[in-house]
């Protein structure tokens, strides 16, 4: 195989619909966009949520109570079974450790721990969060677990 030997799969190319070009490509006249009206017009799209000049849906309810998504705390979550792949005996797991690996992304507010999986490596794990679970079988293998501040 040479490289003009290469063509994309069958069926992953499209052909662009080409618009206005003559009543003979079926695309003609109107373009596909019907006859007049706000959407047949030149610069004829509306935002979403416009509803032609009525009051729209969202400005005509209520905004009521307190919402905490601009002050919650947000975890990036690892599971047990993921630090038995990554991890050798003796290993420590950490923010800066389980970014190079690619677990976490390290963006977030912090790093939790959950209990899904099995572990058998003895690991020391300093992380901002743990579940009760993962903090069990993580010492019921000699682990050792560092919650940081």
């Amino acid at each position: 195989m040479k490289l003009h030997d290469l063509r994309p799969a069958p069926g992953a190319t499209k052909t662009r619909k080409r618009v206005g070009r003559g009543s003979g490509s079926g695309l003609g006249t109107t373009a596909g966009k019907g006859h007049k009206g706000q959407k047949a017009r030149s610069g004829g799209q509306t935002k979403p949520g416009f509803e032609g000049g009525q009051m729209p849906l969202t400005r005509r309810l209520p905004k009521r109570g307190f919402n905490n998504k601009n002050f919650a705390v947000v975890y990036e979550i690892v599971n047990l079974y993921q630090l038995e792949d990554k991890y050798d005996n003796g290993d420590i797991v950490n923010r800066d450790t389980l970014v190079e690996k690619g677990l976490v992304k390290g963006n977030k507010d912090g790093i939790k721990v959950l209990g899904v999986g099995e572990l058998t490596k003895k690991l020391v794990v300093e992380v901002h969060k743990i579940s009760s679970s993962a903090e069990k079988k993580i010492k019921e293998v000699g682990g050792e677990v560092k919650i940081l501040g």
